[in-house]
């Protein structure tokens, strides 16, 4: 059965819904998106990703051009028509259409274009991955200097994330200057002890919206945080590593380039904060 999509305030079958060849996404890369979950057909964390998006909108310069309950009606429209129960809402804005390519910025009233679908993810709860553990590499990274911007720039990802598969792993974290910056798709953190330690916020990393919401639970379950830079060898050295990530929510990773971390199994840790990220997610979905 055809998706049925959102585009420019328009719900069509997925086939019929055609964006500009000139659009400013297709030849510059040039907008941002949002990723929300959905679980028993309701939105995670609805306003947090809308938070971002304008943060994301802002640095680009890039007027919004819904406000957040014309997408919040947009959303719940598509869930509801695709039939979603576990699974993705897919949003991104761009410059729009100016008409032909050039490198200068069109007319500041240039319409955006906006297009959002869903994605069906059924399990997306209850992932297998969640009790076997991801399988890490680490490799340079070499994005743009301006990762807390959510864009659609996402070649080197998908190349870092494709030359992972090639080693036998599940995915990557990115390194600079010696540390680790985040993964691929997701932040990365590791526990020592009772202390969880990710990278602070920074134009280095992407100001995640599950790593918002799974700090203040653990702070909550009177965890202590460590928000610093860390390297692949304490990475490997440490007690547990996972990841968060809007679809994948708390993720173990079990193994850095082939070093078992701890035990080589999912932790205790991890676990607990999976189980009281959906728990929470499931309360508060709108």
């Amino acid at each position: 059965m055809s998706r049925t999509v959102y585009l420019n305030g328009d719900y069509l079958p997925e086939a019929e819904a055609r964006v500009s060849v000139f659009d400013r996404g297709f030849v510059m890369a040039d907008g941002v998106y949002e990723v929300v979950s959905v679980l028993d057909g309701k939105l995670i964390d609805f306003e947090g990703h809308q938070a971002r998006l304008k943060r994301s909108l802002d640095a680009l310069e890039i007027r919004n051009p819904l406000s957040d309950d014309e997408y919040l009606t947009a959303f719940r429209e598509l869930v509801q028509r695709n039939g979603i129960d576990e699974g993705l809402v897919y949003l991104q804005v761009t410059r729009g259409n100016p008409g032909d390519r050039d490198f200068a910025y069109p007319p500041a009233d240039t319409p955006p274009t906006v297009v959002a679908f869903t994605q069906s993810k059924p399990g997306l709860a209850d992932n297998p991955a969640a009790r076997t553990g991801l399988k890490i590499v680490t490799l340079p990274d070499e994005r743009w200097g301006r990762r807390d911007i959510k864009t659609v720039q996402l070649l080197y990802p998908s190349m870092a994330k494709m030359a992972a598969k090639a080693q036998g792993a599940d995915d990557a974290w990115l390194v600079q200057d010696g540390t680790v910056t985040e993964g691929t798709s997701n932040n990365a953190y590791i526990l020592r002890g009772n202390t969880i330690i990710t990278r602070e916020l920074s134009h280095d990393i992407l100001h995640g919206i599950t790593r918002q919401a799974v700090l203040r639970f653990a702070d909550e379950a009177q965890m202590s945080v460590e928000e610093r830079a860390f390297t692949p060898d304490e990475a490997k050295s440490a007690d547990e590593a996972f990841i968060t990530s809007a679809s994948a929510f708390v993720m173990p990773v079990v193994e850095i380039d082939g070093t078992p971390v701890g035990s080589g199994k999912p932790g205790p840790v991890a676990a607990r904060l999976r189980e009281i990220y959906i728990d929470e997610m499931r309360r508060r979905a709108i």
